[in-house]
């Protein structure tokens, strides 16, 4: 295990959903579980999904909120967006390139949960962009 880990809780409406979803499609690993809520480990990092009576809605667009991993190398990238259409995971936004040619160019899609919850997976072609290249003021899409 890191050092160190990344820790998010979040909405889902049933556990058997959630595990088909976030187990069998992306490959998540099934920690603990209550029938509120269960631990999912994504690539090393802790989901824990909580069971709520709250209704879902789609959220308008990819911001304000989405959740996701920026992956170190591009083959890792690539075996999971393989996994997501082999699965039929609900892609939310396609594959794409942001900003090619630029320092910060990186290759991203987005997946929907059945909660309306929504993932990005990316891969920077430089490293250092991933948090440096501050001089640049893009974020995200550029719309």
């Amino acid at each position: 295990m890191n050092s160190t880990i990344f820790h998010l809780a979040f909405p889902i409406a049933d556990i058997s959903r959630a595990k088909s979803f976030y187990a069998d499609g992306l490959g998540c690993q099934l920690g603990r579980e209550t029938p509120t809520s269960v631990i999912l480990n994504l690539y090393g990092n802790q989901l824990v999904a909580h069971v709520t009576k709250e209704s879902f809605a789609p959220q308008q667009g990819i911001y304000p909120r989405h959740f996701g991993l920026v992956f170190a190398e591009l083959s890792d990238w690539e075996t999971l967006l393989e996994r997501a259409r082999h699965n039929h995971l609900s892609f939310y936004q396609e594959p794409k390139t942001r900003f090619a040619g630029e320092i910060t160019e990186h290759r991203t899609f987005f997946l929907r949960d059945p909660f309306y919850n929504l993932l990005e997976f990316k891969f920077y072609t430089h490293p250092e962009s991933v948090f440096g290249a501050r001089e640049f003021s893009l974020v995200g899409d550029r719309s």
